[in-house]
């Protein structure tokens, strides 16, 4: 079994932002398996979905970002997930806008919902898609950035970039996470 993470804050407030791009890419994954997230259980909503016969998690949570841990830990040991079958999806501000980078392990890197999820997991070394925000403008503080909503060209492009994530943690569904890994960072 694999577990899919996609992380955002819940609430209409923050739809369409940039913090919430993690939930994004766990929609469309549901929408492509016909399904949507209605288990509620371990602070968030999920959904078992299946991919030639494989079981994955497809898990939001809902503990707001800064606490994200506090969901995907009670879910893995509930269902014995090990860590090398889990995908974390999420926004950063060291990419640029549409920028995606696939990793086995890292650093928060000033991330909070990253912060929560190594402190919970006990190690930074777990796959993720980084995705791309870019740094924002001028004197704007980071905190009113990525909860700010993308422009009309940013979303365009993030439409598109969302379809590649969601393919990529299709792929991973049957491949190993360093091939996707070299397939994925070889686009750009």
């Amino acid at each position: 079994m694999k577990l899919i993470v996609g992380l955002g804050n819940p609430g209409s407030r923050y739809e369409k932002t940039r913090h919430n791009i993690g939930f994004e890419v766990i929609e469309e994954l549901a929408n492509r398996s016909g399904t949507t997230l209605n288990e509620s259980k371990f602070n968030g909503l999920y959904a078992n979905v299946r991919n030639n016969g494989k079981k994955v998690i497809l898990l939001k949570p809902l503990t707001y970002m800064n606490l994200s841990g506090e969901s995907i830990r009670p879910l893995m040991d509930y269902f014995r997930i090990p860590i090398e079958n889990v995908l974390v999806i999420y926004d950063d501000l060291d990419l640029p806008v549409g920028k995606i980078r696939l990793r086995q392990k890292g650093s928060a890197g000033g991330h909070n919902g990253i912060k929560s999820t190594i402190q919970h997991l006990g190690t930074p070394e777990f796959n993720r898609i980084r995705i791309g925000i870019n740094r924002p403008p001028g004197d704007m503080k980071v905190p009113d950035y990525v909860l700010g909503k993308f422009s009309r060209e940013e979303w365009e492009e993030m439409q598109s970039v969302i379809q590649t994530c969601a393919d990529a943690c299709e792929e991973w569904m049957e491949a190993p996470f360093l091939e996707v890994m070299n397939r994925f960072n070889s686009k750009g």
